[in-house]
Order: C-alpha cells, then structure tokens, then sequence
C-alpha cells in the first residue's frame, strides 16, 4: 500500500507584541490543513534571532512593537541588496531558472534581486513578510514595503482574506488586491516621487521602466491595478503563461523582489499615478 503524499504546510511565523492577537492568529491559522504556525515572536528584535522566525515560509509582522519596530525587522530578515538600476541581459537568464520568468510569480517563490543580479552571494532569500497595520493609510506600511514586504493587511481584515494572504505571498504573488494596499500607494504616490526627485536611484528606477517593452508596461500597469496572471490574461487576450513570463521578465528587469516591488517602482517612476 502506498501512502497519499500530501504538500507541506506554510509555515508561518508570528510577530506582534500583544499576546492575545498572537494566540487569535494562531488558532486562525492552525485550523487550516494547509497552513501551521511554526513560531512566535512579540518584538522585532526577537523576531531577528530566532532561526525559526528567519525559516518560515510567511512571516505576519506587527508594525509597531517594542525594541524594534516591523520597518527594520522586516530589513533585517530580508536580504538587502544595493539599488543597481535595470537588470543586465543575464539577469533574465539567472531568473528564468524557474524562480521569476515561469515559477515565480504564478507558482513558486519570485525571484529575489540577489537572484537577478548574480546568485554569487549566496544569501538565502528570506521569508515573506506581511505587515499588519490598525490604520488604513499607514505611512509606516509604505516603508515595511519599500524595506521587502510583500504587502499589509488591516488587523480587522476578515479572516478569509488574512488567510487568502498568506497562501497569495507564498505561492510568489504579492498582496496587491486588496483595496487598502492600492488605496495606500495612491496616496502616498505624490511623496513617492518628490522623496526620489534629487535621488539618482529614480533616474535608475526610471531607466528600468523604460527598458520594459510596450507589452510589459502594460502588464504592469495591470499589476499595479491589482489584477492577477489570470485577470491580466483575460484583459490582454493571452494565455496565462504567457502573462507570467512577462511578469517575471518584469521582475526581473526591474530588479524587484515580487510584484509589490514591482508596483512601487512604477509609481516612483510616474508610470503609474493614482
């Protein structure tokens, strides 16, 4: 008799100051056969040092906690690379190893730029991270995503899209749909550009959006809109994997960790405006 393989479940790490929103958390999580919670954290500094923490496949980040904030234990799990402008040709070769071109943003992990730019460093890429907010244009959040984070939910969010989030950022996607995410960077679009007017890293990040061919632009417009590979095939006339190899060439192009990297870039960039 042969046994039934079953997937392996998300793990999932836990990261808020508030006890009782941890234990809420877990038992939403814990009840799903897909998903297992598989370490606690109550502030970002612990968050750092613990291997568990740093091997979850998901990481729910509380904002505001003590000792260290979301921001900089979200920067400080995630690999951080130096801004290096469009991806060279070989960056798309380096992705198209199925991490971004084909797996990475329909079925898999998207390719971090470490990837893209040359796996010599050997970094490991990290766990997703979802910021966990109580305001709805939260300024903070912006920064936890600018600092790698796939996305953030309102603490209030229903706990179907809390869960949908946590299978969405671990298949590759990120937690673009929801209408706070979109609704954050429309608002903050206007300091996203002043911010980066005297900075040569948007001229990089300009050059990059210009490298895109007409037929990316418009995938990434659609991305920014918050609609998924099959959507955006839908919309486009186009077979879904078609749509995901040029989200990844995106990404890759880009530089960008995952579409929400992607998004934001297109707004510092002007390609998108609220």
């Amino acid at each position: 008799m042969t046994e039934t393989q079953h997937p392996a479940a998300i793990r999932v790490a836990l990261v808020d100051d508030q006890q009782l929103v941890r234990s809420g958390l877990a038992m939403l999580i814990n009840s799903q056969p897909d998903l297992e919670v598989v370490a606690e954290a109550s502030n970002g500094r612990d968050a750092v040092a613990s291997p568990a923490v740093r091997s979850a496949d998901v990481v729910l980040m509380d904002i505001r906690m003590p000792q260290m904030d979301g921001i900089s234990a979200t920067r400080a799990l995630l690999p951080q690379t130096p801004d290096a402008g469009p991806a060279p040709a070989t960056a798309g070769r380096t992705a198209s190893d199925g991490r971004a071109t084909t797996d990475g943003p329909g079925n898999g992990r998207a390719a971090h730029p470490s990837s893209l730019g040359g796996a010599a460093t050997g970094e490991p890429e990290g766990p997703r991270v979802v910021v966990l907010t109580t305001f709805d244009l939260d300024e903070y959040a912006l920064e936890a995503i600018e600092a790698g984070a796939s996305g953030f939910l309102l603490k209030d969010a229903p706990p179907e899209e809390l869960l949908a989030a946590i299978r969405t950022v671990h298949r590759g996607d990120a937690v673009i749909a929801p209408s706070t995410t979109r609704r954050l960077l429309d608002h903050m679009a206007p300091t996203l550009r002043r911010d980066q007017a005297a900075d040569d890293r948007r001229q990089r990040e300009t050059a990059s959006v210009d490298s895109l061919t007409p037929r990316e632009r418009e995938v990434l417009v659609l991305m920014a809109r918050g609609d998924s590979n099959q959507e955006i095939a839908a919309g486009l006339f186009l077979s879904e994997a078609t749509v995901k190899t040029h989200v990844g060439r995106v990404l890759a192009k880009l530089g960008a960790r995952d579409r929400v990297q992607a998004v934001v870039t297109a707004y510092r960039a002007g390609l998108v405006t609220p």
